[in-house]
C-alpha cells in the first residue's frame, strides 16, 4: 500500500514538472541575442594638478570608496596653504585694528564742536596745523595718484604682455607655465590698480577731512559757523571709519575663502575612490605631470549589475515591466540567471547615436529599430560575483 503511494506521487511530481516544462515551453516569449552585462564605470580624474609621486593601486586591484589611488606632489598645496593662513592672520589683525578705531573715531567727533569751542583763543595756531595737516594730506593724495598712474602702466604691460603671449600660447611655442604666469602678472596688476585706486580714494576722503577742519579753524570767527562746519565733518568721518571697518571685514571674508580653497586643493592632491570596485584602465604613471580634469583610470563596480537588452520595436507589444525573464550567459556555457523586466528605454538606441539618422533628407528606407530594455536579475549579489559588464548574453522575456 506504502508503495502504491510513493508510485503515485512520483508519478504527480513527474507530471507537475513534465507539465510547467511544456507550459513555459509554450508560453508566449521574446528573445534577442543583442544583449550583454552592464554596470557602473566610475571615471577617477584629478581635480588639481601636479606631479604623481605615488600610485597606491594596481590594474584589476580591489578597492573600497575612500581608498587612496594616487597622490600628488603637496608641497605646492601646502605652501599655498601656509601663505593663505598668513594672510587671514593680517586680515584678522587689520579688521580688529578699523573696528577698534570705529568708537574712536565716532567719540572723537562728536567732541569735535567742544573742543573747537575751547580752542577759540587759539584759533591762528589752529589754523596754521590745519594747513599743515591739509598739506599733508594733499601730499598723500599726490603720492596715491602717482602710485595708481605707477600700477595702471604696469597694468597695460602686463596686458600686452598677455596679448602677445596668447596667440604663442596657442600654437604651443611657449610653454604653458609662461603663460599661466602672465595670466597671473595680469591679474596681480588689475589687482594693484584697483588697491592704487582705492587708495586715491581714502586719501582724498583724508584730504577732505583736513579741508574740513582748516575750515572749521578759520569759522572761528563766528561760534555758530565753527559749531555747523564740526557738526558738518562730524558724520563723515564716522562714516570713513565705518567704511573702513566694513572692508577690513570683507577682507577677512575673502582671506578666509582663499584659506578654505587652499585646503581644499592640498586634500585633493590625493586622489582616492569614489566607489566601491575594480581599478580599470589605468593610464598614469610615477613622475607624471597630471592636469586638473585627467583622467587617471576607473573604477568598475561589479555589485551592481544588470542586463541591457536591445529587443526590435516589433518584440514591444507585449512587454511591459515586472514580467518574468531568463538570461543565457555566453561566457559560462550557458548558464541560465532568472530575472525581470525593470523598465523599457524611451527612445530607440538610433536616437541616442553620434550621428542619428535623418528620414527626412534623401531616400526612405524603413529599418526596424532596437530599443534598450533593461532587465534586473533576480540574485544580482551572486550574480555580481562572476558577472562582468560587456560580457553577452541572450535574453529572452516571458509575457505570462
Amino acid at each position: 500500500m506504502a508503495r502504491s503511494r510513493w508510485i503515485g506521487l512520483s508519478a504527480v511530481i513527474v507530471l507537475g514538472i513534465g507539465g510547467y516544462t511544456a507550459w513555459s515551453r509554450m508560453a508566449p516569449r521574446e528573445g534577442t541575442d543583442d544583449a550583454q552585462v552592464s554596470g557602473h564605470v566610475n571615471p577617477v580624474a584629478t581635480r588639481v594638478g601636479g606631479i604623481v609621486v605615488a600610485i597606491k593601486v594596481t590594474d584589476n586591484q580591489a578597492v573600497k570608496a575612500g581608498d587612496v589611488l594616487v597622490e600628488l606632489d603637496p608641497r605646492d598645496y601646502q605652501l599655498a596653504v601656509a601663505r593663505a593662513e598668513a594672510d587671514l592672520a593680517v586680515a584678522e589683525a587689520a579688521a580688529r585694528a578699523a573696528n577698534t578705531d570705529v568708537p574712536i573715531t565716532t567719540t572723537s567727533a562728536r567732541s569735535g564742536q567742544q573742543v573747537a569751542d575751547s580752542a577759540a583763543g587759539n584759533a591762528d595756531a589752529g589754523l596754521r596745523a590745519a594747513d599743515r595737516e591739509v598739506e599733508a594730506a594733499q601730499a598723500k593724495v599726490t603720492s596715491a595718484r602717482a602710485r595708481l598712474t605707477e600700477t595702471q602702466a604696469r597694468a597695460t604691460r602686463a596686458a600686452q604682455d598677455l596679448s602677445r603671449l596668447a596667440p604663442l600660447a596657442a600654437k604651443d611655442e611657449i610653454p604653458r607655465q609662461q603663460f599661466d604666469a602672465a595670466t597671473a602678472d595680469k591679474h596681480a596688476a588689475d589687482a594693484a590698480v584697483a588697491s592704487a585706486d582705492a587708495a586715491v580714494r581714502e586719501a582724498e576722503a583724508n584730504l577732505s577731512v583736513a579741508e574740513a577742519r582748516r575750515a572749521q579753524a578759520a569759522g572761528m570767527v563766528s561760534q555758530a559757523q565753527s559749531q555747523a562746519r564740526a557738526a558738518a565733518t562730524a558724520p563723515q568721518q564716522i562714516a570713513l571709519s565705518e567704511a573702513r571697518a566694513s572692508g577690513a571685514t570683507a577682507n577677512v571674508l575673502l582671506a578666509r575663502a582663499a584659506l578654505d580653497q587652499a585646503k581644499l586643493n592640498l586634500e585633493r592632491a590625493t586622489v582616492r575612490a569614489p566607489a566601491n570596485g575594480l581599478i580599470s584602465r589605468k593610464s598614469v604613471e610615477l613622475g607624471q605631470v597630471v592636469q586638473p580634469g585627467q583622467p587617471l583610470m576607473a573604477v568598475t563596480s561589479l555589485e551592481d549589475v544588470w542586463i541591457t537588452a536591445n529587443f526590435k520595436e516589433t518584440q514591444l507589444s507585449k512587454m511591459v515591466a515586472g514580467q518574468h525573464a531568463e538570461i543565457e550567459v555566453d561566457a559560462f556555457g550557458g548558464r541560465t540567471y532568472s530575472g525581470r523586466v525593470d523598465s523599457i528605454a524611451a527612445a530607440t538606441g538610433a536616437t541616442f547615436s553620434l550621428l542619428p539618422a535623418d528620414n527626412a533628407t534623401g531616400n526612405f528606407v524603413k529599418v526596424v529599430q532596437r530599443v534598450p530594455v533593461k532587465i534586473v536579475l533576480d540574485n544580482a549579489h551572486e550574480a555580481a560575483a562572476v558577472l562582468r559588464p560587456g560580457m553577452s548574453v541572450n535574453a529572452t522575456v516571458y509575457f505570462r
